[in-house]
């Protein structure tokens, strides 16, 4: 187990106000104009602090020891990534057409669409992703705005979605109300939908559980919470294999008990089983339809250097 250092803030700011449109503990937002485009990505303020992780969580048994943790503050988007916004960077010539193949540069193109149609422009939540694509896309930001963008780690999603609350959903215990703020099974009709379409979060973010499941920065570790001391700050299971991958959310295939705060679960090769590319396309999943992600920006920026080797040891390049 890992601690990251608290990383930084600041970026194309458009507008930063607070919304107090629904709840009292909303926080500040601000939303930037993705590079060379007017398509808006909305990033809400998430305050330092402590909670419990892994309270009320029925994913594992030998998970439940829950556990008290501190994080740092920082910026996370409100919405899963849209197709919209990664299209952005998936078009942008400047890195298409660099000194490296794009393959390494960035995802090479889809080889069927892996949207499976259910939707594309116009604010669907971009699927399929694997954590190499969503990592790409956070340092293509950091490249263009020299801000710092990454994943989530699994105590940031985790702390980011409870927004305060201990109950097993962060609108309390009652799974009958579920339907108020997540597609999930009984609802989406087994199709991811817009974002933002149902009731937020406490801390104003959407879609935190259901529509898509959601990659985080960590190595899955089924004994995660057993072996985190309390009082740790930031965590982080650094990387060290492709598989397995810490997964958070839940999706809009998943039962309600899987939408849980606290519910953890772990990528898998067969996600990628049908994918005709040889060797296997390192950006899509032909079988990963349910899987998405959203963006975070640490209030505290790593110099030049340390991002850098953040982004190499993830992508190694």
């Amino acid at each position: 187990m890992l601690n990251i250092n608290p990383l930084w803030c600041g970026c194309l700011l458009i507008s930063a106000v607070l919304n107090t449109s629904a709840f009292s503990q909303s926080r500040p937002t601000e939303t930037i104009l993705l590079p060379g485009s007017d398509v808006p990505m909305k990033l809400v303020n998430i305050p330092g602090g402590t909670f419990t992780m892994g309270k009320n969580n029925a994913a594992r048994q030998n998970e439940r020891p829950a556990k008290t943790i501190a994080i740092s503050g920082f910026w996370m988007g409100a919405v899963e990534v849209t197709h919209d916004q990664f299209n952005v960077f998936f078009r942008n010539e400047e890195i298409s057409q660099g000194s490296k193949v794009d393959a390494v540069t960035r995802p090479t193109a889809q080889y069927i669409d892996l949207s499976w149609n259910m939707g594309k422009e116009g604010g669907f939540p971009a699927n399929s992703m694997s954590v190499d694509a969503a990592m790409v896309f956070c340092r293509w930001l950091y490249q263009q705005t020299g801000m710092f963008y990454r994943l989530p780690t699994e105590a940031e999603w985790e702390y980011a979605c409870r927004a305060s609350s201990t109950t097993s959903y962060f609108f309390g215990n009652d799974a009958t109300v579920l339907g108020q703020y997540a597609w999930f099974k009984s609802n989406s009709k087994g199709k991811y939908q817009r974002v933002g379409t149902k009731k937020p979060n406490a801390w104003g973010l959407y879609d935190m559980l259901g529509n898509l499941a959601e990659w985080t920065a960590d190595q899955y570790d089924s004994s995660y919470l057993n072996n985190l001391a309390d009082g740790t700050v930031d965590p982080l299971i650094t990387p060290a294999a492709r598989y397995p991958r810490s997964i958070r959310g839940g999706s809009y295939l998943d039962d309600a008990p899987t939408l849980r705060s606290g519910y953890r679960s772990a990528s898998h090769p067969s996600w990628n089983k049908r994918d005709p590319q040889i060797p296997k396309s390192r950006w899509w999943l032909t079988d990963g339809m349910f899987v998405g992600f959203r963006v975070v920006r640490p209030i505290h920026q790593p110099s030049a250097e340390e991002a850098e080797k953040f982004y190499k040891l993830y992508l190694g390049n």
